[in-house]
């Protein structure tokens, strides 16, 4: 049984980085690609995205004002955001408005964005694990309120 690829979306509105990207890493992750912010939010309307990699610079919408829209419907997905910048205002942007896991700069080094794919993926996995624990807590709880209002009753 083989296991589960981990779903990247990459934004980019330089299509030659979209195919660098898709090159390398269409092996070991299951790589979907847009050309601007809003193919990206048409695409996750679809597919179940993981791991959500954005430029910042882009014409129509930054990669801030991206993770902010996907914030909005699709807060499960990690966010990493790239800048071939220095600027740090975009940097803080996207920690405090788009909630990102990592900052890289382009050009991206393949193996610490591999690594950091592989993080931001455990985190998720982490990140869902509790909620089923909170949801089977909630459940126990909801039981044993019953039981002690029945054995109250009796």
């Amino acid at each position: 049984m083989s296991e589960k690829k981990i779903v990247v979306l990459y934004v980019d509105d330089e299509e030659n980085n979209l195919i660098s990207f898709k090159a390398n890493f269409r092996i070991k992750y299951q790589v979907l690609t847009a050309l601007s912010g809003d193919d990206a939010l048409k695409i996750m309307e679809t597919k179940a995205v993981d791991i959500i990699i954005t430029d910042q610079r882009m014409p129509n919408m930054t990669g801030v004002e991206f993770l902010e829209k996907v914030l909005e419907k699709f807060p499960e997905p990690m966010r990493i955001l790239l800048t071939g910048y220095a600027d740090m205002s975009a940097v803080i942007d996207a920690v405090n408005k788009g909630k990102i896991f990592h900052y890289l700069n382009k050009p991206w080094d393949e193996a610490e964005l591999d690594m950091t794919i592989k993080r931001a993926y455990d985190i998720l996995l982490e990140r869902k694990q509790i909620e089923i624990m909170n949801e089977k807590l909630a459940t126990s709880n909801d039981q044993l309120e019953f039981l002690l209002r029945q054995k109250l009753l009796s």
